[in-house]
């Protein structure tokens, strides 16, 4: 069904893997682990842009909400002229709310396309369907091996799955529920690996959550930011708490307690998306800021600029015939 994304994404990472085999020998495990961080990276540079703009989205919905809220507060009853005169002011703002949504609606099919694809080079596990798995049976390792992964053929199948990191297929996750691992590694090899990886990306995803809640409480303190404010303020500070808790918190707690069930080849993918995300974010943050500050000065100049002259006389617009009528 989802084949418009599945066949582009393996394309990228057998493109990025044929590069680096022209200076790699392209069995070695590391040559497949560089393939997967630089599709990772591939796909998280495409998603710069959107997120640049759902950035600058965001700071233009956070300065119109005292009027939004105005609006709110006067047109509280009728929701219809409520929404119409909310759209008259993103119109004048150059505000797209549906802006702010798009990297992540966009980012869903991009991840399940890349753990799909990463997942469907081992088909000898036995799941039930859904995302990284078709339904049905599990492969025999000969079935595997000589069935295709979307754009690699059998022989590169077979090459990954004989990849190897100190030791460890790529393929290994802690529970080696793999037919491919039987005998080939142990929980501990496996674990020498993946604990530390699953620690690095926890750690992180921790600090990436840190860093944006830090910026909006930053920006909330300079006034840059309104908190909620209505009937339902309460409501949308639980909310709001709630969001930054689940965010530092309860997302790599998840991880933590998932992790036993990835492989190594999926963990480097996450740990490649976290440490981008990581410098992503502080470049953005200072590039907003320097606009933002930009901004200021731009209208300080022209207040300034436009001001009338100490001692100037002020210009009468009237008519001559506005003037008599007012003498």
């Amino acid at each position: 069904m989802l084949n418009f994304i599945y066949w582009p994404i393996s394309a990228v990472l057998w493109f990025w893997h044929w590069l680096l085999s022209l200076v790699m020998d392209p069995a070695w495990g590391i040559t497949w682990i560089l393939a997967i961080v630089l599709l990772t990276w591939t796909l998280k540079a495409l998603m710069v842009k959107p997120t640049v703009s759902q950035i600058r989205s965001s700071r233009k919905m956070q300065e119109i909400q005292p009027k939004v809220q105005e609006i709110r507060a006067k047109y509280g009853k009728d929701q219809a002229r409520a929404a119409q005169e909310m759209q008259k002011v993103y119109k004048e703002s150059g505000v797209r709310p549906m802006a702010g949504c798009l990297p992540v609606l966009v980012q869903i099919p991009m991840f399940i396309g890349l753990f799909h694809v990463l997942r469907s080079f081992d088909r000898t596990v036995s799941v039930a369907g859904g995302i990284g798995h078709p339904s049905g049976e599990p492969m025999s390792i000969e079935a595997n091996a000589n069935t295709a992964n979307y754009i690699f053929k059998p022989e590169l199948v077979q090459q990954f799955l004989d990849a190897k990191i100190f030791g460890v297929p790529l393929v290994t996750n802690l529970r080696l529920n793999s037919p491919l691992v039987e005998g080939v590694t142990t929980t501990t090899q496996a674990a020498f690996i993946i604990v530390p990886m699953i620690a690095v990306i926890v750690v992180l995803m921790h600090f990436n959550a840190r860093m944006s809640l830090n910026r909006q409480e930053k920006r909330r303190a300079q006034g840059k930011t309104s908190a909620p404010q209505g009937q339902n303020a309460e409501m949308m500070q639980q909310q709001m708490a709630m969001m930054s808790k689940m965010m530092l918190w309860v997302m790599p707690a998840m991880l933590i307690f998932s992790g036993f069930i990835w492989p190594i080849g999926l963990l480097f993918y996450m740990l490649s998306n976290t440490v981008w995300t990581f410098f992503q974010t502080r470049i953005i943050y200072g590039k907003m800021d320097r606009e933002e500050e930009e901004e200021e000065a731009a209208k300080i100049e022209a207040k300034r600029t436009t001001a009338p002259k100490p001692g100037a006389r002020k210009k009468d617009n009237r008519t001559k015939k506005q003037r008599k009528n007012d003498n």
